[in-house]
């Protein structure tokens, strides 16, 4: 028996060692045609925005072109199944809202994928904050103000979001938890068509990404009223935060990265986390997001994973005390 167990051993470390060469053979070759970045929202919004910029980088890097693909739909959980399910062989990546998905392992009775198991993190690329901003017909410039509004007209301001589910929905219901208000929530398909809404004064409130909303805000469009993180915005240093607002512990982030299917070879992990290590250090590159409203940031594959199950555990909190729950 002793015999048979050391043969299984043995075996065994020669898997290992053929895997592992395998591995090293396939990132050589890696990549050997076009990468498809699957981006799970509508084009023109912050998540679209950021991942033609990585991509168009990226590509220049790997020597092959990196192609956008947008699956928009079920609040991001459409792209991330179709990303969930692509060969495991680093031609097929998503351009993650991490938060998102995070927040749709307790929104969602059955999202269709898991984001811990069925998806091996390569890098964050970037914060996109998000700022609650108004419509200048709502005749609101701070936040205390829209609060003092809607505590006296309880469940008649309506406030557009994302999506069920997204961030920008889960920012609003947290608004109303701390600050004992009611809204109207009218969810959208992804972040381009709500601003539509909100620019027309059609509704007239709404948590988005700085990224998206920058522009309109600087042409006096709409009126910043307060930040989500816990930290003032450098492209917009003049607004407060929320918790600054009269809502302290109030805060909010939305992580954006790269992810690939599970089972990719790590040896292709870890060159395209090289490659976005590198580029996000490129000054050129960096101003160009933060223009955008991004703040841009890479790590490791361990220390994304480590952050994806932190936001994992803290959007479930919200999601409970929200009682919202989703089939799809």
């Amino acid at each position: 028996m002793r015999r048979c167990g050391a043969h299984a051993v043995a075996a065994g470390m020669l898997a290992l060692v053929i895997l592992l060469a395998a591995g090293a053979v396939a990132a050589q070759a890696y990549p050997d045609r076009p990468i498809r970045l699957i981006v799970p929202f509508t084009p023109a919004g912050a998540t679209d925005v950021l991942a033609r910029l990585i991509g168009d980088a990226l590509g220049k890097r790997l020597g092959q072109p990196v192609v956008i693909e947008n699956r928009p739909g079920a609040g991001g959980n459409i792209g991330a199944r179709l990303a969930a399910k692509a060969a495991p062989d680093g031609h097929t990546l998503i351009m993650a809202p991490t938060s998102i998905f995070a927040i749709a392992m307790t929104l969602y009775r059955a999202p269709g994928y898991d984001l811990l198991a069925d998806f091996v993190p390569v890098s964050t690329v970037a914060n996109a904050p998000h700022v609650l901003v108004a419509h200048p017909g709502l005749q609101v410039g701070t936040l205390p103000a829209l609060l003092a509004r809607a505590r006296a007209q309880q469940g008649v301001i309506a406030v557009a979001s994302q999506g069920v589910g997204t961030v920008s929905h889960l920012e609003a219901e947290m608004l109303q938890q701390m600050a004992a208000v009611r809204f109207v929530h009218v969810p959208y398909k992804g972040s381009a068509p709500a601003l539509v809404d909100l620019l027309a004064g059609r509704v007239p409130v709404m948590f988005d990404s700085i990224a998206s909303a920058l522009p309109h805000i600087r042409a006096g469009k709409l009126v910043a009223l307060a930040v989500a993180p816990e930290a003032r915005s450098t492209v917009l240093p003049d607004v407060p935060t929320v918790a600054e607002s009269g809502l302290p512990g109030y805060r909010a982030e939305s992580w954006l990265g790269i992810l690939a299917s599970a089972r990719t070879p790590e040896a292709i992990v870890q060159r395209l986390n090289h490659e976005l290590v590198t580029l996000l250090a490129e000054p050129e590159l960096r101003q160009a997001l933060v223009e955008r409203g991004f703040e841009p940031q890479s790590c490791s594959s361990q220390q994304y994973r480590a952050r994806m199950r932190a936001d994992v555990a803290r959007w479930r909190e919200v999601v409970r005390a929200s009682g919202v729950v989703l089939e799809d």
